[in-house]
């Protein structure tokens, strides 16, 4: 009878546990990034004054409403990513150097716990306190999927380069930051009596400071990119 042979290339197994750790770093920030800049927990002053009198299942059709419109949003310029880079010939340096600065203002704005003037004015917030229907516009765009969530996304698909795994982690980003804003808005008035006021302002400023850290991040990578300065 023969033997089996069984070969064992550590070379290979190290290159697959390497690609792996690659892919959950790639997934835990495409989910961290965006959902920070989504940031349903910030939107909740705003929805509560808009369905202010409303009655729970119209809360839930205008939570519904507002995390669809930020998926498909979020998704469509996902999908369109890589020829919007071609089409306006943008590189994923300038975009990145881009997006760090107003992921930074952002993030400063939420240290403050305050909702930034790029995700929502005050004009926004009182068109939206007088519509009959305010989940498409403006709380789906630009309060939930706004110019920040959006460059984050592109940032995300110019990192990706093409490559299906990542590009899944980022729509399921993005699935995953929609379903929670549904629950965080649907359930307004659940979620703004357990956190209260100080609970959702120290949320803000959590997820402000780690969004600045982000921006610092992106500000980096786009530098490095352009060989301006040595990668770490």
């Amino acid at each position: 009878m023969g033997e089996w042979v069984v070969m064992f290339d550590p070379h290979s197994v190290s290159l697959a546990g390497l690609q792996h750790s690659a892919y959950v770093r790639f997934s835990a920030l495409a989910l961290s990034s965006i959902f920070f800049l989504v940031d349903p927990f910030a939107a909740l002053p705003t929805f509560l004054a808009v369905t202010a009198g409303a009655d729970a299942k119209r809360r839930k059709k205008m939570a519904w409403k507002a995390s669809v419109t930020a998926l498909v949003v979020l998704s469509a310029f996902a999908v369109a990513g890589q020829y919007i880079f071609k089409m306006f010939g943008i590189t994923l340096p300038a975009f990145e150097i881009a997006g760090g600065v107003i992921l930074l203002l952002i993030g400063l704005d939420m240290l403050e716990a305050k909702r930034s003037p790029t995700q929502e004015s005050h004009e926004e917030s009182a068109a939206a306190a007088r519509k009959e229907d305010a989940g498409i516009v403006p709380l789906g765009i630009p309060m939930l999927a706004g110019p920040g969530a959006i460059t984050s996304v592109m940032v995300l698909v110019g990192q990706a380069e093409g490559e299906w795994k990542k590009m899944a982690a980022i729509l399921a980003a993005i699935l995953i930051t929609a379903a929670i804003c549904y629950l965080v808005l649907g359930n307004s008035d659940l979620v703004g009596r357990r956190l209260g006021e100080t609970g959702v302002r120290i949320l803000v400023r959590i997820m402000g400071l780690l969004l600045v850290a982000l921006a610092v991040q992106y500000f980096v990578n786009g530098m490095v990119d352009l060989g301006v300065i040595a990668k770490p």
